[in-house]
Protein backbone atom coordinates (compact mmCIF):
# COMPACT_ATOMS: atom_id res chain seq x y z
CA UNK A 1 0.00 0.00 0.00
CA UNK A 2 1.27 3.46 -0.87
CA UNK A 3 0.90 6.14 1.77
CA UNK A 4 0.90 9.68 0.47
CA UNK A 5 -1.01 12.60 1.73
CA UNK A 6 -2.62 15.68 0.23
CA UNK A 7 -2.17 18.35 2.83
CA UNK A 8 -3.30 21.67 1.29
CA UNK A 9 -0.66 23.57 3.26
CA UNK A 10 -1.72 22.13 6.59
CA UNK A 11 0.40 19.95 8.81
CA UNK A 12 -1.48 16.68 9.35
CA UNK A 13 1.67 14.90 10.62
CA UNK A 14 0.95 11.71 8.72
CA UNK A 15 4.54 10.79 7.80
CA UNK A 16 7.41 10.57 10.21
CA UNK A 17 11.11 9.90 10.50
CA UNK A 18 12.65 7.09 12.50
CA UNK A 19 14.50 9.42 14.89
CA UNK A 20 12.33 11.91 16.78
CA UNK A 21 14.89 14.72 16.60
CA UNK A 22 15.18 14.43 12.82
CA UNK A 23 11.41 14.17 12.47
CA UNK A 24 11.04 17.43 14.39
CA UNK A 25 13.61 19.09 12.10
CA UNK A 26 11.94 17.90 8.89
CA UNK A 27 8.50 18.88 10.13
CA UNK A 28 9.79 22.39 10.86
CA UNK A 29 11.44 22.76 7.43
CA UNK A 30 8.62 21.81 5.10
CA UNK A 31 5.36 23.63 4.57
CA UNK A 32 3.21 20.75 3.26
CA UNK A 33 2.45 22.59 0.01
CA UNK A 34 3.14 19.38 -1.89
CA UNK A 35 1.71 16.03 -0.73
CA UNK A 36 4.29 14.05 1.23
CA UNK A 37 5.11 10.38 0.87
CA UNK A 38 6.78 8.44 3.63
CA UNK A 39 9.97 6.53 2.86
CA UNK A 40 8.69 3.07 3.68
CA UNK A 41 5.74 3.54 1.32
CA UNK A 42 8.12 4.24 -1.55
CA UNK A 43 10.64 1.49 -0.76
CA UNK A 44 10.23 -1.43 -3.14
CA UNK A 45 7.83 0.52 -5.33
CA UNK A 46 10.28 2.97 -6.87
CA UNK A 47 9.51 1.69 -10.38
CA UNK A 48 5.94 3.08 -10.09
CA UNK A 49 7.24 6.65 -10.00
CA UNK A 50 9.51 9.02 -11.80
CA UNK A 51 12.08 9.78 -9.09
CA UNK A 52 13.61 13.25 -9.33
CA UNK A 53 16.60 14.24 -7.23
CA UNK A 54 16.39 17.95 -6.36
CA UNK A 55 19.91 18.24 -4.99
CA UNK A 56 22.95 19.64 -6.75
CA UNK A 57 24.95 17.56 -9.23
CA UNK A 58 27.82 16.81 -6.84
CA UNK A 59 25.34 15.48 -4.28
CA UNK A 60 23.56 13.35 -6.90
CA UNK A 61 26.84 11.98 -8.28
CA UNK A 62 27.84 10.82 -4.78
CA UNK A 63 24.56 9.21 -3.77
CA UNK A 64 21.02 8.87 -5.03
CA UNK A 65 18.02 6.57 -4.96
CA UNK A 66 17.96 3.69 -7.44
CA UNK A 67 16.56 4.76 -10.83
CA UNK A 68 16.44 8.43 -9.80
CA UNK A 69 17.08 11.13 -12.35
CA UNK A 70 19.00 14.30 -11.66
CA UNK A 71 16.77 17.38 -11.66
CA UNK A 72 18.84 19.83 -9.64
CA UNK A 73 17.70 22.72 -7.54
CA UNK A 74 19.33 26.06 -8.30
CA UNK A 75 19.34 25.67 -12.07
CA UNK A 76 16.44 23.30 -12.68
CA UNK A 77 14.67 23.82 -15.98
CA UNK A 78 11.08 22.60 -15.69
CA UNK A 79 11.00 22.55 -19.50
CA UNK A 80 13.22 19.44 -19.32
CA UNK A 81 10.21 17.58 -17.92
CA UNK A 82 7.36 19.43 -19.64
CA UNK A 83 6.82 16.80 -22.37
CA UNK A 84 6.01 14.09 -19.83
CA UNK A 85 2.49 12.89 -19.20
CA UNK A 86 1.09 15.36 -16.65
CA UNK A 87 -0.49 12.47 -14.74
CA UNK A 88 2.84 10.63 -14.38
CA UNK A 89 3.35 9.95 -10.64
CA UNK A 90 6.49 11.81 -9.54
CA UNK A 91 8.38 11.64 -6.26
CA UNK A 92 10.80 14.50 -5.72
CA UNK A 93 13.43 14.21 -3.02
CA UNK A 94 16.47 16.02 -1.69
CA UNK A 95 18.45 15.60 1.52
CA UNK A 96 15.54 16.19 3.90
CA UNK A 97 12.55 17.49 1.92
CA UNK A 98 13.03 21.27 1.87
CA UNK A 99 14.42 21.74 -1.66
CA UNK A 100 12.28 18.97 -3.10
CA UNK A 101 9.12 20.64 -1.83
CA UNK A 102 10.05 23.79 -3.79
CA UNK A 103 10.75 21.79 -6.96
CA UNK A 104 7.54 19.82 -6.44
CA UNK A 105 5.61 23.09 -6.29
CA UNK A 106 7.18 24.18 -9.61
CA UNK A 107 6.12 20.88 -11.17
CA UNK A 108 2.58 21.38 -9.90
CA UNK A 109 2.51 24.88 -11.41
CA UNK A 110 3.63 23.32 -14.71
CA UNK A 111 0.51 21.13 -14.62
CA UNK A 112 1.73 17.87 -13.09
CA UNK A 113 -1.04 16.40 -10.97
CA UNK A 114 0.66 13.57 -9.06
CA UNK A 115 3.71 15.12 -7.42
CA UNK A 116 4.91 13.95 -4.02
CA UNK A 117 7.67 15.15 -1.70
CA UNK A 118 9.63 12.35 0.00
CA UNK A 119 9.35 13.11 3.71
CA UNK A 120 12.83 13.10 5.26
CA UNK A 121 14.40 12.71 1.82
CA UNK A 122 17.57 10.78 1.12
CA UNK A 123 18.65 11.01 4.76
CA UNK A 124 15.56 9.17 5.98
CA UNK A 125 15.94 6.70 3.12
CA UNK A 126 19.36 5.62 4.40
CA UNK A 127 18.37 5.95 8.05
CA UNK A 128 15.78 3.25 7.33
CA UNK A 129 18.48 1.12 5.64
CA UNK A 130 17.17 1.33 2.09
CA UNK A 131 19.85 0.94 -0.56
CA UNK A 132 21.26 3.52 -2.89
CA UNK A 133 22.00 3.37 -6.61
CA UNK A 134 25.03 1.31 -7.54
CA UNK A 135 25.03 -0.01 -3.97
CA UNK A 136 26.81 3.15 -2.88
CA UNK A 137 27.70 3.36 0.78
CA UNK A 138 28.43 7.09 0.77
CA UNK A 139 25.82 9.74 1.44
CA UNK A 140 26.42 13.34 0.41
CA UNK A 141 25.18 15.28 3.41
CA UNK A 142 25.43 18.77 1.90
CA UNK A 143 27.81 19.95 4.65
CA UNK A 144 29.16 18.88 8.02
CA UNK A 145 26.30 20.45 9.96
CA UNK A 146 23.64 18.52 8.03
CA UNK A 147 25.56 15.24 8.41
CA UNK A 148 24.23 14.99 11.97
CA UNK A 149 20.89 13.83 10.53
CA UNK A 150 22.28 10.64 9.00
CA UNK A 151 22.23 8.14 11.84
CA UNK A 152 22.89 4.90 9.95
CA UNK A 153 26.56 3.97 10.45
CA UNK A 154 26.45 1.66 7.42
CA UNK A 155 26.78 4.80 5.28
CA UNK A 156 29.80 7.07 5.10
CA UNK A 157 28.96 10.77 5.31
CA UNK A 158 30.68 13.03 2.78
CA UNK A 159 30.27 16.70 1.94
Amino acid sequence: MLNFYQTNGQNPKVASCKEASFDKKVNALIHYRVPVMDVDSLAGKEDRFLLLDAREKEEFDTSHLPNAQYAGYKKIDINDWIELDKTQPIVVYCSVGFRSEKIGKKLQKAGFTQVFNLYGGLFEWVNRSHGLADQANKVHTYNKKWSQWVFNDAFEKVW
